[in-house]
């Protein structure tokens, strides 16, 4: 039986975030050779030696001020085809105004030449000028780089989401730079696939039961879709207190926040509440065929002690699906988890163990999984715990390289 092999696995703390961390924490991280960057809500860090040292990385700071500033969510991948790391980062809206979301690269080893792009939605249709950005996703095929982005107004009431279709050659020569945008007003939170190659496919919640999956073809500016009917699940309430009573998913909701697709499998995860034979909120999976659009399996991962929240996924070479995700509730701190599926079991294994609950409940809103470059038959993760008290500050994000033993 194969089990989890943890090869690198390091807690950031104060002196590498600048204690600018949140129990919202929405870490994310990329690999190239030696080269680590990794991003939290208010935070990131670099390190050129595998993670034995790293620099803090102010986004505040670190480029030009856009729109109100810089606040809060960002993502970072890297494209190991165009060897040039991909940060996206979300600024806030101007009073009166529209947000800018930026995609910035830097070529070669260790990130730290930018060039980038910003974007904002009256980019989009002139007449949009109180609409904002927020929670971005990110993931890239063979030749282009995929985002979305839920679209808010002033009165913080959704309106739409949005897919953007960006050429990585153009990025990566930082010219040149021509887009394909798509937008629905029905569903957002739309959740990218790790590991695409020539179309790219991303889903949402539907009416009922069912799974809205939308694919969009690198060739083509059409975008598809079809619906899929799961089992029976609960979008709520969700409730998983830990050893000192602290309530830590007062803010999960049923997103799609884990997305894959290996060969003509495509595969979700989301946060579901406690069923009959789920005593404990857990991930809820979905695996359908993007060819005969149908559902394949549903490989949940779940615990009958403890809850499993905020769900990311990616498939190595091989098409192994690897997961990292949080992980508490009766006996247990949150803590953060990650793993493999072998057949059809997941294999997991806890990277930190938390001391403590959050004070008010909040937790998430996301992790990441990614590929690692150059080993492409392991992986990286992001996450969080914290560590010796119950506030932001105490908030330690973990960067976990892992693979199969």
């Amino acid at each position: 039986m194969a089990n989890v092999q943890l090869i690198n696995n390091i807690g950031l703390d104060d002196t590498v975030t600048g204690s600018q961390t949140s129990t919202v924490n929405e870490a994310t991280v990329a690999t190239a050779h030696s080269d680590i960057f990794f991003t939290c809500n208010w935070s990131a860090a670099s390190s050129a030696d595998n993670g034995e040292d790293w620099k803090q990385v102010d986004p505040f700071t670190t480029l030009p001020r856009a729109a109100d500033g810089f606040c809060c969510d960002q993502i970072v991948v890297h494209d190991p085809g165009r060897d040039i790391w991909i940060w996206i980062l979300q600024y806030i809206a101007v009073p009166g105004g529209s947000n800018v979301f930026r995609v910035a690269v830097a070529p070669g080893a260790s990130p730290g030449t930018w060039h980038w792009w910003d974007f904002s939605p009256v980019d989009l249709n002139p007449s949009w000028t109180d609409l904002w950005f927020d929670y971005p996703d990110a993931a890239f095929s063979s030749n282009h780089l995929y985002l979305t982005f839920n679209v808010f107004n002033s009165a913080d009431r959704f309106q739409r989401a949005v897919a953007f279709k960006l050429p990585l050659d153009a990025l990566s020569s930082g010219s040149g730079l021509t887009y394909q945008w798509w937008s629905t007003v029905q569903r957002g939170s739309l959740r990218l696939t790790q590991g695409a190659t020539d179309s790219m496919f991303f889903a949402s919640h539907n009416v009922g039961r069912a799974l809205r999956v939308h694919g969009w073809p690198d060739g083509s500016n059409t975008v598809g879709s079809f619906d899929v009917e799961v089992s029976p699940w609960s979008p709520g309430p969700y409730s998983a207190p830990g050893p000192d009573g602290a309530e830590w998913l007062g803010r999960v909701d049923s997103r799609i926040t884990g997305s894959w697709v290996s060969g003509t499998r495509a595969g979700f995860l989301w946060t579901a509440a406690p069923k009959s034979g789920r005593p404990m909120p857990y991930a809820k999976g979905a695996v359908v065929d993007v060819t005969t659009q149908l559902l394949v399996e549903e490989p949940d991962i779940w615990n009958a002690d403890s809850a499993f929240a905020y769900p990311a996924a990616c498939p190595n070479a091989a098409g192994v699906v690897g997961v990292s995700l949080a992980f508490g509730g009766g006996p247990r701190h949150p803590s953060h988890v990650v793993g493999f599926r072998d057949g059809g079991d997941w294999r997991l294994a806890v990277t930190r163990a938390g001391t403590n609950g959050p004070v008010g409940g909040a937790w998430g809103d996301y992790v990441s999984c990614r590929r690692h470059h150059p080993n492409s038959a392991e992986w990286v993760a992001s996450g969080a715990t914290l560590q010796g008290g119950t506030d932001r500050r105490h908030i330690e994000p973990q960067y976990v390289h892992f693979g199969i033993g």
